[in-house]
This record gives C-alpha cells, sequence and structure tokens, in this order.
C-alpha cells in the first residue's frame, strides 16, 4: 500500500485495510525497538510538531520516534509559534514545508490542521483536534488486539461524554474494525447524529454494531473493554465544571460495573486520568466540588484489568508507523 506523502488528518479518511496495515507495521516496528534493531530510515528528514495544547504522550511519542526513525525534531508550542496570531495558518504551512519533511499539529479546531494540509506539501498528522484524536484510537486498538488476539467480534464500550473527540474516533475505528460500538452517557453529550449514521452503514459492511445509549446496562454482559475520558478538558469552561460533573457522576467507571461487563473486561484510558488526588486540578475539583474520584476509580486504574501505560507505550509504536508509511518512498 502506498501512503507516501498522505496527510493522516481522520480515521474516516482510510479503509479497512489500510487501517490494519498501519496496525501490522506499528507491530513490527514494537518488536524491532524491543530487540534493539535499528530502524534510522530517514538520517536527512527533519520534522516539526505544532502544539497548541500541550501533551505529555503526544510529544514524548512523536519525540522518540522521530529520533529511533534517524529524523531531526522540532517542537514549536503556542510561545514559539506565530501560527494563528501573526502569521496565517496557510503561511506557516508553506514556509514549514520548506523547512521540513512532515508536520504534526496538535491543537483545538479541526479546520486548522485542515488548512495546514491543504497548503502543506508535506504530509500533516493529527495529534489531536476538537473532532478528532486518529493516533491515540491506533494505539488503543492496537493494544487491544495484543491482549485478545484478535478485534473482530469484540465489544468496545465508551462511557462518559460520548461526543468528544476520542469517543468520535473510537466509534468510526470501531466500525472499520468489525468491533461492536457501545457509546454510553447522558443524552445531552450524545454523539452526532450524522456521524453515527456514517458509522452505522461502515459497521454493517463490517458486521458488526453501533449502539447509543444512556443506560449503563447495555454493558452488561457484553463489554469486552471498557474505555473512559477526562470529563475537564479541552479548554472547558470553568463555571461549567460542576455542572458537568453532576451530568458524568453516574458514569464514573468502577469496579461493579466492570464486573457487570464480563470478568474478562478490560479498561483503556488516553491519559491523563483524574483517578486519585495526586494532581493540583484534582485537588482543586476536590475541594470544590467533593469528589476525589472522577472518570474512573483508582481502584480500577491500578487494577490488572487496567491496560492504559500498554496504551500509552504503543502511542510510539502507531506513531511510528504513521510517519514511516507517509514518509517512505517505494524505490521503483
Amino acid at each position: 500500500m502506498d501512503f507516501y506523502g498522505k496527510d493522516f488528518l481522520k480515521i474516516l479518511d482510510f479503509s479497512e485495510e489500510e487501517l490494519r496495515y498501519f496496525l501490522a507495521v506499528a507491530k513490527k516496528f514494537k518488536e524491532m525497538k524491543r530487540s534493539g534493531q535499528n530502524h534510522k530510515y530517514f538520517p536527512d528528514k527533519n520534522i516539526v510538531i505544532l502544539f497548541e495544547k500541550t501533551s505529555t504522550r503526544t510529544r514524548c511519542s512523536f519525540e522518540v520516534a522521530g529520533y529511533d526513525l534517524g529524523m531531526g525534531v522540532t517542537y514549536l508550542d503556542s510561545s514559539g509559534s506565530q501560527m494563528g496570531h501573526k502569521e496565517s495558518i496557510a503561511d506557516t504551512a508553506r514556509v514549514l514545508t520548506r523547512f521540513y519533511d512532515g508536520i504534526e499539529f496538535r491543537g483545538f479546531k479541526q479546520e486548522t490542521v485542515d488548512e495546514l494540509a491543504k497548503y502543506a506539501t508535506v504530509p500533516v498528522w493529527n495529534g489531536l483536534t476538537d473532532e478528532c484524536h486518529p493516533t491515540q484510537v491506533l494505539a488503543d486498538f492496537m493494544t487491544i488486539e495484543e491482549h485478545f488476539g484478535h478485534l473482530e467480534g469484540l465489544t468496545l464500550a465508551f462511557v462518559g461524554d460520548a461526543r468528544n473527540n476520542v469517543a468520535n474516533s473510537l466509534m468510526v475505528m470501531s466500525a472499520k474494525m468489525g468491533v461492536n460500538f457501545i457509546s454510553c452517557g447522558p443524552k445531552e453529550l450524545s454523539p452526532e447524529d450524522k456521524l453515527v449514521s456514517e458509522c452505522r452503514e461502515i459497521a454493517e459492511k463490517n458486521g458488526c454494531t453501533i449502539t447509543v445509549t444512556d443506560n449503563l446496562n447495555e454493558l452488561n454482559g457484553k463489554a469486552d473493554a471498557i474505555y473512559a475520558d477526562v470529563w475537564l478538558s479541552m479548554g472547558e469552561d470553568k463555571e461549567k465544571w460542576g455542572e458537568r460533573i453532576q451530568l458524568l457522576k453516574p458514569y464514573q467507571v468502577n469496579m461493579e460495573l466492570m464486573n457487570q461487563a464480563k470478568p474478562t473486561t478490560v479498561f483503556l484510558h488516553a491519559l491523563p486520568s483524574f483517578h486519585d488526588l495526586n494532581t493540583s486540578i484534582a485537588r482543586d475539583v476536590n475541594e470544590k466540588f467533593n469528589i476525589a474520584e472522577m472518570e474512573v476509580t483508582n481502584e480500577v486504574f491500578e487494577s490488572e484489568r487496567s491496560l492504559v501505560f500498554d496504551e500509552a507505550e504503543n502511542r510510539m509504536h502507531t506513531i511510528k508507523a504513521v510517519m514511516y508509511l507517509t514518509l517512505h518512498k517505494e524505490e521503483e
């Protein structure tokens, strides 16, 4: 499959076969990393990673993946770039194209990464936007497949704010991979009808289902994996924190919910997670709203059924696969 020069903006852009190929290449890179095999294929290339929104895993994954592939990596955050301030997105894309062989963007608006891709003549990779988190879900599905040995026929449930970027991308990826998907959260935070309809059409072709519900009982005896994400993110207005917590509190992932699903159900999370009081934000929220654990309890997070740190590692391997495949030109 030829991905040379292509952008990686959202899961919907790729076929089932292409997504499986990304996962297969990521698996090979993981084996190479674990065995210490040199894979510095691009010693003459440089990439830039643009961050409007900070992240531990995304930055480290792109940087280490880039270094492992032999590339130079430049990190630019909002204080180190004029993008959107003194310089338009279009002009930024055209300037960076003259210096770099690939551009990663992590920020607030899908429109921004789309515009970067429109004007750049090198591959652009989406590290996260308000609509999509494609590199995260590649790592999620790599982790699920590693654990269960397959994907087809499994059931993945997302519990919480089911309209967010991670939930959207998980729903699309599930439909593409033949995984039954349950979107479970308050009706006020349901995914968009248009995306649900599109995913159901894809799912029907691949022998799986898409369920949207506000009833946690839909998970009973069904979910092989339960996925949660933070309740307070993406610049959420602090004035609405209390309202959101009350709305999402019934959807906290605890061990009772895990056990009601299946005894073998595993837990997934994109991280960071508010599962204890060991962060300043968590302590602040606890002081104001009297809640010590938010989207997941510490019992679940720290249990053997939690695969969150496997997911975090797999970000590096899947991102490496994306960069390699879009930068590697097959010899004619």
